[in-house]
């Protein structure tokens, strides 16, 4: 796999480690603590220029966040409170009564159901296209806003960002990819074309799944404050706590991704050809339909990988006989989870599940799951 990125003076764990942390003084911790605040003082009867005045509209707690996420992503990031607030603020912000907007019809269930319930006031002319295309001509003619999401979830299945990009912005729109499963360092859609780039940050990037946030960045500075502007008005704002643990949490994220997708690939080779299992789909499998598309704009694996059992009962044994994967509807965390998705209304088959491996030690892991399922 390449690195898009190819000119950071540091590798990634160490910008995980090093990102948005002050310059050391003596006596201060490594990482201060968050800042809780609502006024700030003015230093006078007037605000000053510069600095902050309302906890609404500016704390350093999310600024340094914003900073550790943005120099991974390449951009400028704006912090907000989950991944969904991450997506209904891009797509508030960007669209218009009227406009074309291109979704994945694979990609996360919600952001469809967003579209269709909260934005239908804007009667939008919706495009609804599998990651995987086909993308025929003219998909993007007249179109404002194309919102790709690769891997797509739970699908896992992949598109080529650069090559959609540059169609897309020859028609005229704008492109947002959902990096959630790939991560900023699994993942460069800035480097790669897009516009924006967001994600859910309850997952992987904060990983121990004690934390709601979410992110937009992007490269132009109008567009950043568009999108602060936005965030202010609307009060979706990040608690300063959780951008502090979320901060505290990154300093790992190269170890637990790298962890994760050891993991994923040793279970993923335990199931081939297992006769429970089928449709088992990882971008890492060499075999996999989307392996090649994902090692070109891919830096490295992620630790999500989806397969099938018979029906609904068997994932429910299957999770009653493992003594280390749970039941739980997120992924990304220290801990092996697994979800059936068609439970949430995702168009899936009942026995679909998408397994988020954790950091357990990777022969452990492989036993127990292969006793749950034998």
């Amino acid at each position: 796999m390449t690195n898009p990125a190819g000119t950071d003076p540091f590798g990634d764990g160490t910008r995980c480690v090093q990102g948005g942390h002050p310059d050391p003084v003596a006596g201060n911790p490594l990482l201060p603590g968050p800042v809780f605040a609502a006024p700030y003082h003015l230093g006078g009867s007037d605000r000053a220029t510069d600095t902050d005045f309302y906890g609404r509209a500016g704390n350093p707690t999310w600024r340094a966040l914003e900073s550790a996420i943005g120099e991974l992503d390449g951009g400028h990031c704006v912090l907000l409170p989950s991944g969904m607030a991450a997506i209904s603020t891009l797509l508030r912000a960007v669209l218009r009564p009227g406009d074309a907007l291109v979704l994945p019809s694979d990609g996360y269930y919600a952001t469809r159901q967003f579209v269709r319930d909260e934005l239908a006031e804007l009667a939008l002319d919706v495009r609804e296209v599998p990651t995987p295309g086909p993308w025929p001509d003219g998909a993007f003619d007249g179109v404002r806003l194309v919102l790709l999401e690769t891997p797509s979830n739970p699908g896992m299945d992949v598109c080529d960002i650069a090559a959609l990009a540059e169609r897309a912005h020859a028609a005229g729109a704008r492109v947002a990819v959902d990096n959630t499963t790939a991560t900023p360092i699994g993942q460069r859609p800035l480097q790669l074309g897009a516009d924006a780039v967001l994600a859910s940050d309850t997952k992987a990037l904060t990983g121990h799944s004690d934390v709601l946030l979410g992110h937009v960045s992007v490269h132009d500075d109008a567009f950043a404050e568009r999108l602060l502007r936005a965030r202010t008005l609307s009060g979706a704002i990040p608690g300063p706590f959780e951008s502090w643990l979320a901060h505290r949490s990154m300093g790992t994220l190269d170890l637990r991704l790298a962890r994760q997708a050891e993991n994923a690939a040793a279970l993923v080779d335990a199931l081939r050809g297992h006769p429970a299992v089928s449709g088992l789909r990882w971008p890492g499998l060499p075999e996999d339909p989307s392996h090649e598309r994902a090692r070109r704009q891919m830096r490295r694996w992620g630790g999500v990988f989806r397969f099938e059992l018979a029906d609904a009962g068997s994932v429910e044994e299957f999770v009653r006989r493992s003594r280390l994967v749970v039941g739980a509807t997120s992924f990304g965390g220290m801990h092996s989870t697994v979800d059936r998705r068609a439970q949430w209304g995702d168009p899936v088959p009942e026995g679909f599940v998408r397994f988020s491996a954790g950091c357990e030690d990777s022969a452990d892991l492989v036993a127990d799951v292969l006793n749950a399922l034998d």
